[in-house]
């Protein structure tokens, strides 16, 4: 059978393809250039790679079509004072949807990538009712299950994840023993699936340079609109040049003196888009138990009953916290409910800087049951 692997030049993508190989797979590589700033030296490193392990390697120029579905999305969630995540929308749309679709008309019968997460196939008699779970990677700092909530089970029996069964220092063990030893160095900082990657001019670069590159790519893409920074009371305490710029928890960047009348660091706690307003308060004022979900999906594609428990991760690095699924009008009729409308979830604890826009996933045990986006 062919696999399709798709080739960022990095580290996980290039073991991947190499870890296929060995198992005997008709593997091709796969690179697509998602934006005008793509950095040519992973394209360069993805096609060095493919030569050495002589496997064939495609190119494809998607900069229409992940501007369309990924980065137009991305801005106008930062307009609206949200918070977004594009990588589980690029993972859905554009790896296991625009780029199968390609590896589909190059004779691929499925596609792979680098993610650090689990497929398992649900045993059943019926064959024609085949079904898949997600689960988390084995090496617990470097999961990425978090990524893949949006995928569907469509999605999943075409998904190969070669490197769900290892750790990064596996990989980086089998990086030494094999042929492509010569193109990676440990000590240098590679940029991980975590990084929102168009946000990066290069392969190689400091954390702090990632984070630094997010301001500079609204600056760039979306424009001024000033407005005024209020306290908890409605009373205005300073200026903003633009919603976009901020998001729940954030302390830097308010020039405001940081300070509350009782001396305490203050923190953005809520944005209105309305009035085009920060809000702040102190370091308890961001800590929620409630949240409302909207687009909820599951990976199973069935309905399920409510109430549910779960443990849910609200960002990547986020420990997952113990929360309940609940109907919107939080009655539970012991009926079946579908997720598909707006639903609470409701955490035993208080979680901090719960932001509308983040992706709030469920897990049980190790199993990623589904997701929804925060409103």
């Amino acid at each position: 059978m062919k696999i399709a692997i798709l080739m960022s030049g990095g580290i996980d993508s290039s073991f991947a393809s190499y870890l296929l190989l060995k198992q005997g797979f008709n593997v091709i590589g796969i690179t697509f250039l998602q934006t005008g700033n793509s950095p040519k030296k992973d394209f360069l490193r993805a096609q060095k790679i493919a030569k050495t392990l002589s496997i064939p390697h495609f190119y494809f120029n998607i900069k229409n079509d992940f501007k369309k579905e990924v980065i137009v999305p991305f801005l106008e969630d930062f307009k609206n004072g949200k918070t977004p995540n594009p990588c589980p929308i690029c993972n859905k749309k554009i790896k296991l949807g625009l780029m199968m679709k390609k590896a589909k008309n190059l004779g691929a019968d499925y596609i792979a990538t680098g993610h650090y997460a689990r497929k398992k196939q649900l045993a059943t008699s019926d064959k024609q009712l085949v079904t898949y779970q997600l689960l988390k990677g084995k090496d617990k700092n470097k999961d990425q299950s978090y990524f893949l909530w949006m995928l569907s089970q469509r999605d999943l029996k075409k998904l190969i994840l070669p490197l769900g069964g290892f750790t990064k220092e596996e990989v980086w063990q089998g990086i030494e023993n094999s042929p492509l030893k010569k193109f990676f160095q440990k000590n240098e900082y590679y940029k991980e699936s975590q990084d929102v990657c168009f946000l990066s001019s290069s392969s190689a670069y400091t954390k702090d340079h990632s984070k630094a590159k997010l301001s500079d790519f609204l600056k760039r893409n979306l424009k001024t609109k000033p407005g005024p920074i209020l306290d908890k009371d409605g009373k205005i305490i300073g200026d903003h040049q633009g919603i976009h710029f901020f998001t729940i928890g954030q302390r830097s960047g308010l020039h405001i003196g940081a300070k509350s009348p009782k001396q305490n660091p203050l923190y953005v706690v809520k944005i209105d888009k309305e009035k085009n307003a920060v809000i702040v308060g102190e370091e308890k004022d961001l800590y929620k138990k409630e949240i409302l979900i909207k687009d909820l999906h599951l990976i199973s594609e069935k309905e399920i009953q409510l109430p549910l428990r779960v443990k849910v991760k609200i960002r990547a690095r986020h420990k997952a916290a113990a929360a309940t699924i609940l109907p919107l009008e939080k009655k539970f009729t012991g009926q079946s409910k579908n997720l598909k409308s707006n639903t609470y979830l409701i955490f035993d604890k208080p979680q901090r800087a719960l932001a509308p826009g983040q992706h709030a996933v469920f897990y049980q045990r190790n199993i990623l049951l589904g997701g929804g986006i925060i409103m």
